[in-house]
């Protein structure tokens, strides 16, 4: 929490995979997965999306 309402806010470190986890809090490990949750939420439907494209390129040349 900010001392003065014109400091900037500490911004959460991004997770990094294998770093070691001995000196975060518990709720600290929970925003984590709650990060990391969210990256496979947004990594599934950009890997989908990529697959509808794909089936979509697949079906116009097909056609030709």
């Amino acid at each position: 929490m900010a001392i003065f309402d014109d400091e900037p806010k500490k911004k959460p470190r991004p997770h990094e995979i294998g770093q070691d986890l001995s000196l975060l809090s518990v709720d600290d490990l929970s925003e984590r997965i709650a990060l990391l949750r969210d990256e496979i939420v947004r990594l599934e439907a950009e890997r989908q999306a990529r697959g509808a494209t794909k089936s979509a390129a697949e079906a116009l040349f097909r056609r030709g």
